[in-house]
């Protein structure tokens, strides 16, 4: 694989480990700043709900500039955010810092899937967002744990300081070793990129996105007081599980990169459906301490099967002027379900049956994607019976 690849795996990194270490300092948070549980993980809701703006506006906004100078200037954006993170005062502000830095995400995955694609072969698309994605998983399983770790010895704020200092080192990284975009095709007017988004098959992919992830953060915004208040385990030892589920990340990402290799949509569904078998099982085994590691690690396989698979069908759907815009997009739809399941799940939490019926719960959701995928599927299959029936018309 290039270094460039590599490189934008590093950015990668950095990014993911800023989105998701706040769900190891859920309980640090909250007392921190005096605000309930629920309240703490809507700073997850926050920056889902910043990535879906963000991602759109800036792909359009920094659409005439090279795509090496817009991953550079988005990090500066996340590093600048991360910094301000660790000082806010309050829980307002750090809500505020955290819109900020999630205004960098949606951009950076969006260009930097097209830029990954860009590095090789066409047959190795999906393997080669699924490396980039690598990066995602390493933060869950090196950055993830280690926030928690410094969260519980040093403070939470010093988990913040941490992300800001991979920021500083990812913008290097970035600077170094990924080429200018000297292959790029001339620019296609603003219409023809907007256009894109009128395509029911992307409309579909970025919907099946939204639903199908959201399942996956309705558990794992709550992961650390599920364990301790469900499974009975110490806050200490949600570290070690964390690294546990960051190795199913790991494994999952290059399943589902191999798996979308052969058969793009034949992956979406194969992935969201042991998705939602996973999440459907959790209520059960949750309370025994060894098989609630083990469904972690599980978790972690089925998610991030998913992810390659949805991100190269978007970008096959979007083929041609909008595929920058429909990739940033599909983050944002990442992003979406994020919020919405984080929403989900502390109103199950402080509403509902609470924290043990999370699982199926979550389930519901995924599968509510994995409908979306099934319809998108049929359509593809009526497609080409209209082509003929068309050509064969206009022949007679």
């Amino acid at each position: 694989m290039p270094i460039a690849l590599l490189a934008l795996t590093a950015g990668a990194f950095g990014i993911g480990t800023t989105e998701f270490v706040i769900m190891g300092l859920l309980l640090q948070v909250s007392t921190d700043l005096n605000v309930s549980i629920t309240a703490a993980g809507l700073l997850i809701s926050g920056y889902a709900l910043g990535v879906a703006v963000g991602a759109p506006v800036l792909t359009i906004a920094t659409r005439k500039l090279p795509r090496k100078t817009v991953l550079l200037a988005l990090m500066a954006i996340f590093t600048l955010g991360n910094l301000a993170c660790a000082v806010a005062p309050n829980y307002e502000t750090l809500m505020a810092a955290r819109v900020i830095t999630s205004l960098a995400h949606g951009t950076f995955f969006g260009v930097g899937s097209v830029v990954a694609t860009g590095l090789v072969a066409p047959e190795r698309r999906a393997s080669a967002i699924a490396i980039m994605f690598t990066g995602l998983t390493a933060a869950t399983l090196l950055g993830v744990p280690a926030g928690a770790w410094l969260g519980l010895h040093l403070g939470w704020r010093a988990a913040f300081w941490a992300v800001a200092a991979l920021g500083v080192l990812a913008f290097a990284v970035l600077a170094v070793f990924v080429p200018r975009s000297r292959t790029d095709a001339p620019l296609a007017p603003l219409r023809e990129e907007l256009a894109v988004l009128v395509r029911p098959q992307v409309l579909l992919g970025l919907a099946m996105t939204v639903l199908g992830f959201a399942g996956v953060l309705a558990v794992f915004t709550y992961i650390q007081p599920l364990l301790t208040q469900v499974t009975g385990l110490s806050e200490s030892a949600v570290s070690p599980v964390l690294l546990v589920f960051g190795g199913g990340l790991a494994v999952g990402n290059i399943l589902g990169g191999k798996l979308a290799d052969r058969a793009t949509m034949p992956a979406v569904l194969g992935t969201l459906a042991v998705l939602a078998v996973v999440l459907g099982v959790m209520q059960w085994v949750i309370g025994t301490p060894w098989m609630a590691v083990a469904f972690v690690g599980l978790l972690g396989v089925a998610s991030f099967a998913t992810v390659a698979p949805m991100q190269l069908q978007v970008l096959e759907k979007a083929s041609g002027a909008g595929q920058n815009l429909a990739s940033s997009l599909n983050i944002a739809a990442f992003n979406l379900g994020n919020a919405l399941g984080a929403w989900v799940g502390g109103v199950v939490i402080a509403h509902g049956p609470g924290l043990r019926a999370l699982g199926w719960v979550a389930a519901l959701l995924t599968l509510a994607g994995l409908a979306i995928a099934l319809w998108s599927r049929a359509l593809d299959r009526r497609e080409p019976r209209h082509t003929l029936h068309d050509c064969a018309s206009q022949t007679a």
